[in-house]
């Protein structure tokens, strides 16, 4: 049984042979272009870039490493090539409501030529305007108003004048206003003149005075109405010459942008703001007024209602935009609106707001990573609602919060966006099982695989991949035997001989480090010896808790036999995680069988230092033993079982048949084989399951033997379905070559025991009986020995055990 259960050497590893490889060196390699494997997820992400139907954004799933991240922006990029430029998007000032600035698309490229011309048009208009109003003609128009409407001012101080000399009044005009005053002989009377006048002379002035009055509040009424027509002559004046002007200057502007309504509606605008606000462009200078005593100007900053905000401009692109936001705050997603320090507050217009990147994706794709997307759990939502609104808001994020002080609120945009949301199937799940606008949002799912069918395509395109890496990085190229090297390693991270990884982050990190030695010794390509130097050095740095481990069997603080035979004693195999560090190393189980409650006592789960998966484990240890030994009469049997000197918790049933055998083996009284570690957990049938980690559990066994000394009897024994899954390292591959390790196979717990205690483990007969010289012949006749045992204590002391009430 030893013999036909033993691995050849062939099987436990998968080599390959660099004479595939024809090429001198990867130089010589077409570099790759194109993915290898990933066919669902590259189907997926074309047809879900193809749909334009709503909802159909993406979210990719896979394990980090596997390049999604670069396949993702590559084929984005391409696709993105073939579609037509979006257009561009600037905002301007809203003339109506300067809080609700708007925003005009524009044809792709021309966002920043458009806020040029608009610099220049106000340049313009203020040489043009001030020209303007300095002419001749403006000035002689201005001058027959004035003349003509002082004239009529004139005439109406005449009349006063001459109703005041009628009455023996005369009026002085000042800075305060008109005085009316009596006078004598043509000149004012005195106060003493006054007061010596009688009674009756003085009641006749006063009344004059005070009719005069009157006569003079009526005047400067008229006096008001006759400079308001003046001043609307001379408004409408400005307005005439101001239309002109910007007419002309406007008109050309309309002609280059006839087919875009938005500018054209803008434009009109801006015409008639500029008319009703002409002073604006006029410089600050009485000399220049067409209204001496007035000033016309404003400080420049006024101008700003002008300016033209480039929220978006495409020129010089190609195709549709592809953004890859790696830090999507709200901000950065939806755009800002910044604040300006005047005068010990926070001031913002228009031309302060910053586009995000949805906004700059618009009209194409926008990737983004989940995990860093929900860390902003305010976009998450508001990404959402864009999405299914097709509408873009930029607004401050304390307003939409309920906080802060009154902000801009720009008019929404129309969004047409393709979102690429990356994650791993832990966020996909959570979210499609928890947001119930999730699935309909993101209706198109790319499922990147960790691994590929090994064949000589794939053999190729991994010589591809490392010539693209060496080009890109400028790494020495690799010879076939470093090639060679690499798949292997690609062999062994996915723990099968028939499969190669397409984790390429790890490939990448392992041909820097292999190129790094190479060419710190001064080699001119990388062979098979700098790939495995760079896996050896990579795992010595990381490796320093699996060196104090190893410690710990050296000097025997962890008690471990690996020679000798012992009842009731199992070593067990186990992975231990430590970054992206795994190693394995054996753990011994221990079981106590004797009479008493039926049960299997599982001392882990006691002291509740186990997990859910390993109690399953024991539990269905009792199936199997039911099942085999307790068809004719009733288990009377108690066992105790532990994972000896192991103080931390305990998942996974990867042990279950270690346990097993260890059970068996103390009902039995036959000595288990110390030499031989085992791994597999069984069902209730015996079988024994495939478990994970199979190659650093026979590397870490293999450790501890060979630091304890190799007998040429010592091994693991591992499940039959495991053995696709062996690529152990080359040091086990050399010993078990010399015949000084053994790897064995076995498919049920029958096969496993026989190669553990060297016994037959028995076949039942008829009666269900099994041959006394086999394993499960001395443990029937233990069992039956326990219920004997039972029943003749119940017939000695009388009445039913207690234990079994």
């Amino acid at each position: 049984m030893l013999k036909t259960r033993k691995l050849k050497y062939s099987d436990l590893r998968c080599i390959c042979d660099p004479k595939f490889y024809s090429f001198k060196n990867t130089a010589e390699v077409t570099p790759l272009d194109g993915v290898i494997g990933q066919e669902r997820a590259v189907q997926a992400i074309n047809f879900g870039l193809a749909m334009d139907s709503r909802g159909y954004n993406i979210f990719v799933t896979g394990i980090e490493g596997t390049g999604k991240t670069t396949i993702i922006r590559d084929i984005v990029t391409k696709h993105a090539k073939k579609n037509p430029t979006p257009v561009d998007w600037v905002m301007v000032n809203n003339f109506f409501d300067e809080f609700c600035p708007k925003t005009i698309e524009i044809p792709p490229g021309k966002a920043t030529v458009f806020k040029k011309q608009m610099e220049k048009l106000v340049e313009g208009l203020q040489n043009e305007l001030a020209a303007a109003f300095e002419s001749k003609s403006y000035q002689k128009k201005i001058d027959e108003l004035e003349k003509k409407y002082g004239e009529q001012q004139r005439q109406i101080f005449e009349a006063l004048d001459k109703k005041a000399k009628q009455m023996g009044l005369a009026i002085n005009r000042s800075q305060s206003g008109l005085q009316i005053f009596p006078v004598t002989d043509g000149k004012p009377m005195k106060r003493e003149d006054f007061d010596a006048l009688d009674k009756e002379e003085k009641t006749r002035i006063e009344g004059n005075i005070r009719e005069l009055q009157g006569e003079i509040e009526s005047s400067m009424r008229t006096v008001a109405k006759v400079k308001d027509a003046m001043q609307q002559d001379v408004d409408k004046a400005m307005s005439d010459v101001a239309l002109f002007v910007t007419r002309t200057r406007i008109d050309a502007l309309l002609g280059q942008y006839d087919q875009c309504s938005g500018i054209v509606n803008y434009l009109k605008e801006v015409q008639k703001h500029v008319v009703e606000n002409v002073t604006d462009f006029l410089p600050v200078n009485e000399k220049t007024s067409p209204i001496p005593g007035m000033g016309m100007g404003v400080p420049e900053s006024g101008l700003r209602a002008y300016e033209v905000n480039v929220l978006v401009d495409h020129r010089g692109s190609r195709g549709a935009p592809v953004i890859f936001e790696t830090n999507p705050t709200y901000h950065n997603v939806f755009g800002r609106i910044e604040k300006r320090a005047y005068m010990g507050t926070l001031t913002t217009d228009f031309s302060l707001v910053q586009a995000g990147s949805l906004l700059k994706a618009n009209g194409g794709y926008l990737i983004m990573e989940i995990e860093s997307l929900l860390m902003n759990a305010p976009v998450y939502e508001a990404l959402k609602r864009a999405l299914q609104n097709k509408m873009l808001l930029i607004e401050d994020l304390s307003i939409s919060l309920g906080f802060g002080a009154m902000s801009l609120r720009p008019e929404p945009i129309p969004l047409d966006v393709k979102v690429i949301l990356l994650g791993s199937y832990h966020l996909f799940h959570l979210l499609q099982n928890n947001d119930s606008k999730f699935n309909k949002i993101f209706k198109v799912r790319a499922d990147f695989d960790h691994e590929v069918i090994r064949n000589d395509k794939t053999m190729m395109q991994y010589a591809q991949f490392v010539a693209r890496v060496c080009k890109q990085e400028k790494l020495l190229p690799l010879t076939p035997t470093g090639v060679a090297a690499v798949v292997e390693f690609g062999e062994k991270q996915v723990a099968d001989k028939n499969k190669l990884s397409l984790r390429f982050g790890s490939i990448l990190g392992v041909l820097k480090e292999a190129d790094y030695w190479a060419k710190k010794s001064g080699a001119r390509s990388v062979s098979e010896k700098y790939v495995i130097k760079a896996l050896k050095e990579h795992r010595f740095r990381y490796n320093l808790y699996e060196e104090k481990t190893h410690e710990s069997y050296a000097n025997n603080t962890i008690l471990i036999d690996v020679k000798g035979k012992v009842v009731g004693q199992v070593n067990a195999l186990a992975v231990y995680q430590v970054g992206d560090l795994s190693f394995g190393r054996p753990s011994r189980i221990t079981a106590e069988t004797f009479m008493g409650r039926p049960g299997i006592v599982n001392i882990e789960r006691e002291s509740k230092l186990s997990g859910k998966t390993h109690d399953k484990g024991v539990l269905i240890l009792s199936g199997f033993l039911g099942r085999t030994f307790a068809q004719r009469y009733p288990l009377n049997l108690s066992v105790s079982i532990t994972f000896e000197q192991s103080y931390g918790g305990i998942d996974g049933d990867s042990a279950s048949s270690t346990e097993l055998y260890a059970i068996l083996s103390s009902l039995s009284g036959i000595g288990i084989n110390q030499g031989i570690a085992v791994t597999g957990s069984v069902n209730q049938k015996g079988e024994v399951q495939a478990i994970g980690g199979v190659n650093q559990k026979v590397e870490g066994f293999f450790e501890v033997c060979r630091t304890k000394g190799l007998t040429g009897r010592q091994g693991v024994m591992i499940p039959q379905s495991n053995v696709q899954n062996l690529m152990v390292s080359r040091d086990v591959l050399k010993y078990v070559k010399k015949g000084k390790f053994h790897i064995w196979a076995v498919a049920t717990i029958e096969e496993g025991i026989e190669i553990l205690t060297g016994v037959p483990a028995g076949k039942p007969n008829k009666a269900g009986n099994y041959p006394k010289k086999t394993v499960f012949g001395k443990v029937q006749k233990r069992l039956k020995f326990y219920l004997e045992q039972q029943y003749r204590l119940k017939r000695e002391f009388g009445g039913e055990d207690k234990n079994q009430k």
